[in-house]
């Protein structure tokens, strides 16, 4: 599997404040010196792809309260493999929540994030290099949590901090909705 779409995406990305510009150069690091980076078997991290999804009128974000972390979150998952990002990132957002409506805004990088994820019984404390892609739904079409899943919810962008503890991330992503 190619990296190279991924390194162009990449490239192509501006950030938007100096943690993404660090995220952005570990992330092209990471691409750059891991054949395996979109395998979840690579122990040290691997890629993972997001779901910004906002309302028509980006009023709201749709989170899932994920079932392992206990946090709201936006919706996404492991590329296991698959090398386009943008379509994992719409797998699981569709998989995730069961909406039909989702569509792409852009087929740019939205935001970028390396987090942790915390040790379990089989594998050990990582990393998550995330990729995030801005979509658009429907927030009236009837949502179907998934066993990933603790509840889903249309999320007001002024309740989005309150909902996931001031995450800094999430809050990035908001307020890029507002420069759009």
């Amino acid at each position: 599997m190619s990296r190279q779409p991924l390194l162009t995406l990449l490239e192509k990305y501006t950030p938007t404040d100096q943690e993404e510009i660090l995220f952005k150069e570990d992330l092209i690091s990471f691409v750059q010196n891991h054949s395996s980076c979109f395998e979840r078997t690579l122990l040290k991290g691997h890629i993972t792809g997001s779901a910004w999804i906002i309302n028509k009128d980006c009023t709201k974000a749709l989170l899932t309260h994920h079932s392992k972390l206990d946090r709201w979150l936006q919706l996404g998952g492991h590329a296991d493999g698959n090398s386009d990002v943008i379509g994992v990132a719409l797998k699981e957002a569709r998989e995730e929540s069961g909406l039909n409506s989702i569509r792409i805004v852009s087929g740019e990088i939205f935001d970028l994030d390396i987090h942790s994820i915390p040790e379990r019984k089989n594998e050990p404390r990582h990393l998550h290099y995330d990729l995030r892609f801005l979509f658009k739904a429907d927030e009236h079409e009837t949502l179907h949590v998934s066993s990933e899943s603790k509840n889903l919810k249309w999320i007001a962008m002024n309740d989005l901090s309150k909902y996931t503890q001031h995450n800094k991330s999430i809050l990035r992503m908001k307020e890029k909705c507002y420069k759009r």
